[in-house]
């Protein structure tokens, strides 16, 4: 069995979701908070660069315990976030992680059958979560379902695993701009990269 099978065995559901230590979400908040808390800043910062307007809709796949929405609505109080989650467990540690007043929602959802409507998500985010997806072509024919037209999305992850991913983006969204950008966050910038895929031509 190939390494990466092995990992995935060993630590993850058929569903993508963790097993065991990773998949607790106060554990998994303990180990992975403090070494994504500038990613999620730096993040929230660019969604902030981007002036969505009022009403938007900004859907964060893989939230774990939601972390990152709650951060975007910090800096975006005018945008719906949602944070998507294939565990019941990390979701209920995200809905309880939303600060009050904020337009945050928490639920729980596979990215391969997004309960969302055609053209109904203005950008979508994913950190460290695309390599779990077990059906990558499948998960980004959806993202393409859901985007709306000038939408874009950002996926951020292990350069390595970012390979296949932006193969099946170009399948997915043809003639689409997929690039991998690098990413400006510390020792992040050095591990990671961000798969950026625009359909349309929009200014960056």
């Amino acid at each position: 069995m190939p390494h990466g099978h092995r990992l995935r065995h060993l630590f993850m559901h058929r569903d993508g979701s963790m097993t065991g230590w990773f998949g607790d979400p106060e554990h998994y908040d303990r180990f992975a908070g403090r070494f994504e808390r500038r990613l999620r800043t730096g993040i929230a910062a660019e969604v902030a660069a981007l002036r969505l307007p009022a009403g938007a809709h900004v859907l964060d796949v893989g939230t774990g315990p939601g972390r990152l929405p709650v951060e975007i609505a910090r800096h975006s109080p005018q945008v719906w976030v949602t944070g998507l989650d294939v565990s019941p467990r990390m979701i209920e540690a995200a809905k309880a992680a939303i600060e009050p007043g904020q337009q945050v929602i928490a639920e729980v959802g596979d990215v391969a059958k997004l309960p969302y409507r055609d053209g109904s998500v203005d950008l979508v985010v994913s950190t460290l979560s695309q390599h779990h997806w077990p059906d990558r072509p499948a998960a980004l024919a959806e993202l393409a379902r859901v985007l709306a037209p000038g939408g874009r999305i950002w996926i951020y992850d292990l350069r390595g695993a970012l390979r296949t991913a932006q193969a099946a983006a170009e399948v997915a969204f043809p003639g689409a701009d997929v690039r991998v950008d690098r990413v400006r966050s510390g020792i992040f910038g050095r591990v990671l990269a961000r798969l950026t895929i625009q359909p349309a031509a929009v200014t960056v």
